[in-house]
């Protein structure tokens, strides 16, 4: 039944993920915390993980989802071959919806790029795209990420202007910065 569950969400995810993966967390959030299969904690620390690690945030948080939310569901699924089995079906259907629908309709859009029904389409989708990334970005503004006591919300909120003024205002290289976050949090925690 979880497996029908997680095919079901993720379809669902799939085919209504517009943006890439920093606008779908908001839908994975909905789909998969409210549903019980993980904690808000615990989908923090995933897209924090995700985030880490090579690939797209929506692929990667689905493989891993689907290795935690059997076992979550049931203790019979609670081992590593269910987890498996789980991990492949969620990156597979979050995919295949994707796939299908660039497959489909390339050959029509590159056809009609320049027609005044595909700009029109696309110029909706750009703001609903910011929009659903602003989105994510409210969404993990939480007690996970900040802290629940105000000298480690201080903390968190500095490290998080200073992070967003160096990329903002310098060149340094993303990673450093990374690195250097984790140093400050390190230091002060």
């Amino acid at each position: 039944m979880i497996y029908l569950q997680l095919i079901w969400s993720y379809l669902k995810i799939g085919l209504f993920g517009f943006g890439g993966g920093y606008a779908m967390l908001s839908l994975i959030e909905k789909e998969i915390v409210s549903a019980g299969w993980i904690s808000p904690q615990m989908f923090t620390d995933i897209v924090a993980i995700s985030q880490m690690t090579p690939g797209p945030i929506g692929i990667n948080s689905a493989t891993y989802i689907g290795y935690v939310a059997p076992g979550t569901a049931s203790a019979t699924f609670d081992t590593p071959i269910w987890g498996i089995i789980g991990s492949l079906i969620c990156t597979l259907v979050v995919v295949i919806p994707s796939f299908v629908l660039v497959a489909k309709t390339s050959r029509f859009i590159s056809k009609h790029h320049e027609s005044g029904a595909i700009k029109g389409i696309f110029m909706g989708l750009r703001p609903v795209v910011v929009g659903l990334i602003a989105s994510a970005a409210l969404l993990l503004m939480n007690g996970e990420n900040f802290g629940n006591e105000s000298g480690d919300l201080i903390k968190s909120i500095s490290i998080c202007i200073g992070a967003f003024c160096l990329v903002m205002f310098t060149r340094l290289h993303p990673i450093f910065i990374i690195l250097l976050a984790g140093l400050c949090g390190y230091v002060l925690y």
